[in-house]
């Protein structure tokens, strides 16, 4: 099998190739453009919609290996393919192949559909290194169109109420979802501008995204819904509008209390990630002979995985070690 080491990151030493790691490094696979998994790298493989994502959220010349899903290309002893990781706009998981075996490193995924997301793809693989940010059996997530509805339900009720609805979620990912499903229900967005500008590109390419959303307004924001991300400075930002109720979008919704955590009215159960069944299912799907835990709850999710009876190890930044496994 594969050679994986985790120091400060995942690195395929065999093959001079770093999986989505936080400091920069001479070849790295970036899997998405959240800015949690980007860095400054001299040369990179990802996709078309990522690299654009990429070049827009942090600039600076690098190589760029752009493909698309489904495509393989060589690069030393080694073939990789990008398969859609149904994260966000552009996510991508790896399958590489190589004479020491297959290896499927998810990156940050979900099986559920959406919209503003192309459908998970997997292949069987010898390794699974996967995300496990929920891997907990509590973090059972409702079906999204239920959570999509209730957040629809959300935002009616106060417009009827001259109530300017506010939903704070991160600019790329669940605002481009929400953006979708809002324009599906007649609703029209307002987006924060980092949200604006991460949807622009994700409208560019991806055929068929809604069009009618709009940049913040705070002048003019009364009827809109308002998409922001959460944080300090956008709540000062958005301190004039009155009155308004707030929700939060995040998987950690389920947690109890959730809305007094993030100081908000509501807090809805709508994620990017994979929920807890997913993950047990993933690993059904993909039928590794071992599987190496990432994120979140990777410990427990390995032991939930060795109990039934399959090899698997956490690997996270807080072991301070190398593995070679």
């Amino acid at each position: 099998m594969l050679d994986v080491r985790f120091k400060e990151g995942v690195e395929l030493p065999a093959h001079g190739l770093w999986l989505d790691p936080h400091r920069a490094r001479p070849f790295a696979f970036v899997s998405h453009a959240h800015s949690d998994h980007l860095a400054r790298h001299s040369e990179v493989l990802l996709t078309p919609a990522t690299a654009r994502l990429m070049r827009a959220r942090m600039g600076g010349d690098r190589l760029e290996h752009l493909l698309p899903y489904g495509v393989p290309a060589t690069f030393g002893s080694a073939r990789a393919t990008l398969l859609s990781a149904g994260h966000i706009c552009g996510s991508a998981q790896l399958f590489l192949e190589s004479d020491a075996g297959t290896l499927l490193y998810t990156g940050d995924f979900k099986l559920r559909e959406s919209r503003s997301a192309d459908p998970c793809q997997w292949r069987p693989a010898e390794t699974l290194i996967m995300e496990t940010t929920f891997g907990l059996p509590k973090y059972t997530f409702p079906p999204t169109e239920e959570v999509i509805q209730t957040v629809i339900e959300f935002c009616r009720g106060n417009l009827e109420r001259d109530c300017v609805p506010v939903l704070y979620a991160y600019s790329l990912g669940k605002t481009q979802e929400m953006v979708w499903a809002l324009l599906e229900h007649g609703l029209v967005p307002m987006l924060a501008p980092p949200a604006y500008r991460m949807t622009e590109i994700c409208a560019e390419m991806q055929p068929g995204f809604p069009r009618g959303y709009l940049e913040l307004d705070i002048a003019n924001a009364a009827g809109h819904v308002l998409v922001v991300p959460p944080g300090r400075k956008t709540k000062q930002l958005l301190e004039s509008v009155q009155p308004k109720r707030t929700a939060i979008l995040t998987g950690w919704a389920l947690n109890p209390h959730a809305r007094f955590r993030y100081g908000t009215d509501a807090a809805f159960a709508l994620s990017d990630h994979a929920d807890y069944p997913d993950l047990l299912r993933y690993v059904e799907l993909v039928q590794p002979k071992r599987v190496l835990t990432l994120h979140g709850y990777a410990a427990a999710f390995a032991t939930d995985l060795r109990a039934r009876g399959i090899e698997a190890w956490a690997l996270s930044e807080e072991n301070q070690l190398e593995l070679g496994l």
